[in-house]
């Protein structure tokens, strides 16, 4: 099944009850327990997410309290009346292939929505541009992502090293690049979250590097290890993960390090199409 969350409420709509409440560490996996059983929450009590999360029961109800709600049971019943009016949706909604690319279109309207205020990504775009060497960390669903962003990445800034394979290497091939001038991380960080990824971040952060994490939520589990959080997203519609909107703020973050050196930017790109037509790369 998905590797996010479970078939029942929409887990865009449990989001969206955190969307602009900071959360303390504690709140956070609240939330992301939450979001984790979708399916089943307007039905969990106190008691119950309290041992999902592994956090006390008045953790919970601060958590609601965080949230507007005079308690957990007035959270639940403002659960139950979401999930309530996500059900029947009839014929209109199409089919559940429609009804995934649907939920990834409502994804990126939101990460539009998001971007109206640019000061998050101008500040990452700035902070990744003046890294040299620039990590970007991925492991496991998120390592074509890193992939994708570095192979772009590289036509616009000097050095971009790919930090998608695990094992004891990874924290050597970090260290080299802190070594070699680092000054930040880009990390993908989507469900499920390898625990790896987490290892890393933090060797990152003892470093000395400043991280910015694109991750699926804004309480993901990223949030405790990264300084700036840049949230996209994941379509849980299908078998398994739909990454429409992460991919597309990747090439935003791209578009951010190119505003933040725009010189150095054109000229990697006139000596790069420079080189392509002298060993006619391409066809057109």
């Amino acid at each position: 099944m998905n590797e996010s969350a479970a078939v029942g409420l929409p887990t865009e709509r449990v989001r969206d009850l955190f969307h602009g409440v900071r959360l303390t560490p504690t709140q956070r996996r609240i939330a992301h327990c939450l979001v984790q059983h979708a399916a089943a929450v307007s039905y969990l009590s106190a008691a119950e997410v309290a041992e999902l999360a592994g956090v006390s029961q008045p953790s919970v109800t601060r958590f609601a309290i965080a949230l507007g709600h005079d308690g957990y049971p007035a959270l639940r019943r403002r659960l139950r009346e979401l999930a309530a009016g996500s059900t029947g949706g009839g014929s209109d909604d199409g089919n559940e292939l429609q009804q995934a690319v649907r939920a990834e279109m409502a994804n990126l309207g939101r990460l539009a929505g998001e971007l109206a205020d640019r000061s998050r990504i101008a500040e990452a775009g700035r902070l990744l541009a003046a890294s040299r060497p620039l990590p970007v960390l991925g492991l496991r669903a998120a390592a074509p992502l890193a992939a994708y962003f570095a192979y772009f990445a590289a036509k616009v800034h000097p050095d971009v090293r790919v930090l998608d394979d695990g094992g004891s290497l990874l924290t050597d091939r970090l260290e080299q690049a802190a070594a070699a001038g680092a000054t930040a991380l880009l990390a993908f960080v989507l469900p499920r979250y390898p625990r790896e990824t987490f290892d890393v971040l933090r060797e990152a952060r003892a470093t000395g590097l400043t991280v910015v994490a694109i991750t699926d939520s804004p309480v993901s589990p990223a949030a405790d290890h990264a300084t700036l959080v840049l949230p996209a997203a994941v379509g849980t519609g299908l078998v398994f993960d739909l990454h429409t909107a992460p991919m597309t703020l990747a090439m935003v973050v791209l578009q951010a390090i190119c505003d933040a050196a725009p010189a150095d930017t054109q000229a990697r790109l006139e000596a790069f199409e420079s080189s392509a037509a002298r060993r006619q790369l391409f066809l057109g």
